[in-house]
């Protein structure tokens, strides 16, 4: 299972983009969109989304 964004604490500011390794997270109408199928849970995103928009 995926991470999962919070829409509402989430502004598109993009780090967890920037902090993915494998890609599975863009920005889409200011909201950081996760590809579940390509998530591998490693949690680099939640350390690094400023508002804590991101969680497991």
């Amino acid at each position: 299972m995926a991470v999962k964004v919070d829409k509402d604490k989430c502004n598109g500011c993009g780090p967890c983009v920037d902090a993915c390794p494998v890609e599975a997270i863009k920005i889409v109408d200011n909201v950081a969109v996760v590809d579940e199928d390509a998530c591998t849970e490693c949690g680099a995103c939640i350390e690094a989304c400023p508002n804590g928009a991101i969680s497991e």
